[in-house]
């Protein structure tokens, strides 16, 4: 069966109103890579008042997202809805 992934990790910023927004990208296949994933891009980042992610397994059939702080529904379902909009899996994406 065909699916759509990445190949290797990427990051991108921007800065709006002040604030830097840094995506991250990598490709994983389990849960506790992903996990892995998100604790070594909360470790680089301190001092981020939020780190958002969310992430699709396609052999476990998973997906997760957390808000981490910011009001429900508005930072994680955004981020895995443009995950599941582009057809990828296998990834996770932490902004």
């Amino acid at each position: 069966m065909d699916y759509k992934t990445i190949r290797k990790p990427s990051e991108a910023s921007f800065i709006e109103k002040k604030s830097e927004f840094i995506g991250y990208i990598a490709p994983v296949k389990t849960n506790d890579e992903a996990v892995e994933f998100i604790n070594s891009i909360k470790a680089m980042h301190r001092k981020a008042t939020h780190n958002v992610y969310a992430y699709v397994l396609r052999d476990s059939n998973i997906s997760r997202y957390s808000d981490d702080g910011e009001p429900q529904g508005t930072a994680g379902i955004p981020v895995l809805d443009v995950i599941l909009k582009s057809g990828l899996t296998d990834v996770c994406v932490v902004v």
